[in-house]
């Protein structure tokens, strides 16, 4: 059966559009964003506007919703207020509705506006890796349960996500699998001539091993663990890029200028566009994501649809999907410094064992597509009785 489809998210996001392009080829449905047709693209985490440069509006119907919060932002609960947000779904007269997050006025109200009137289905990618005060966790499991109660269906990411699901009150009977995905066509494309010509005009040799760290240079990601560890290392024929930008840059740029020993081996590039990031990747040999909290690391798809050898700390979302030690890569204990630095030296000692487990990336994530992702959304979403 058909169904029609209401799908509510916040903005166009370069993850996101291409979901929603292959899902309208197969069903009817329309995007509401929340956070308006006047949002900034300035981004909090890189520290500057960014306007993604793959088409994020075609091949799908949408409609920008007015904003009247007096902060908008997907930063916080009150920075997305749509006065006109249930009355426009009723007006499009959907069979179920697909929402993205709960934490903004509008969607939490909605989501309590249609509960038992239109099937709510639900996608976040939420974990429970993330810290939070004594005070705010007494209050936080019994208002997440209520919120939930509010979901008729959720679809979770992997494992980190289904275990936050099942925490916050949802059975068995209300979560499905829907593969955390990327464009993976995009990174098989070889690059290599560009990659090997990047690796020549950063004066990195064929034969040395190059480790990347690509996304926002912030707390949470922690690549300043990464550094340190790099220098304390000093592993010889090996180099370490940061591509990206943030609140660290000029602390992770300070630091590496101290170290005369190996500073023309840590090189860092300003932030690159989503078509250029198949370049990044696979001009690389190992892709490290350090972070304190990660809900999954979706730069871990892109790395491993690049054929690379992955390095992440147990804090990233996917590393016990994705991650499969001896195998693809390593992941190593948030806590532990040492870990770290053993399991960095350890696959930079070997760029044959690095070789060997990109292709194993390759092939691990060839089943994590997009296409997966849609094909478990519309079977649950179009199998399920009308209410």
């Amino acid at each position: 059966m058909n169904k029609k489809l209401a799908i509510i998210s916040t903005h166009p996001i370069q993850y996101y559009a291409p979901v929603f392009q292959l899902m309208a080829q197969q069903s009817e449905l329309k995007v509401f964003y929340t956070l308006g047709s006047n949002f900034s693209s300035f981004d909090r985490g890189f520290n500057q506007y960014i306007e993604w440069d793959l088409p994020l509006l075609t091949g799908y119907a949408y409609e920008f919703i007015e904003n009247t919060s007096k902060n908008p932002g997907t930063h916080h609960f009150k920075g997305i207020i749509n006065p006109n947000l249930n009355e426009q779904i009723k007006i499009y007269k959907p069979d179920a509705i697909l929402i993205y997050g709960w934490a903004y006025v509008s969607h939490l109200n909605l989501i309590r506006y249609f509960k038992g009137k239109i099937p709510i289905y639900f996608r976040g990618d939420s974990t429970l890796f993330s810290r939070s005060a004594k005070w705010k966790t007494f209050f936080k499991k019994p208002f997440l349960k209520w919120v939930y109660r509010h979901v008729d269906f959720a679809f979770y990411t992997g494992t980190a996500n289904r275990a936050y699901f099942e925490k916050y009150g949802l059975k068995e009977n209300q979560l499905a699998f829907a593969p955390h995905a990327i464009d993976n066509k995009r990174f098989f494309e070889d690059r290599h001539t560009e990659a090997e010509s990047l690796r020549a005009k950063l004066g990195i040799r064929s034969d040395e091993v190059l480790v990347l760290f690509a996304g926002k240079f912030d707390v949470v990601k922690s690549p300043l663990i990464l550094l340190r560890a790099f220098i304390e290392l000093d592993l010889t024929n090996t180099h370490l890029l940061f591509v990206g930008s943030g609140p660290l840059e000029l602390k992770l740029k300070a630091k590496s200028k101290k170290q005369k020993a190996n500073h023309n081996r840590i090189h860092f590039m300003d932030f690159q566009n989503q078509t250029e990031m198949p370049v990044i990747y696979q001009s690389c040999d190992l892709f490290c994501l350090p972070s304190l909290s990660e809900t999954w690391g979706l730069a871990v798809n892109e790395a491993m649809a690049s054929s690379k050898a992955i390095l992440v700390s147990d804090r990233v979302g996917c590393a016990n999907d994705l991650v499969k030690q001896g195998k693809n890569g390593k992941i190593f204990n948030y806590m532990d410094f040492e870990d770290l630095k053993n399991k960095l030296a350890y696959l930079c000692s070997d760029r044959n064992l690095l070789s060997s487990y990109g292709t194993a990336s390759k092939t691990l994530i060839n089943s994590w597509s997009l296409d997966e992702q849609v094909k478990h959304l519309l079977q649950i979403i179009t199998n399920e009785p009308k209410k």
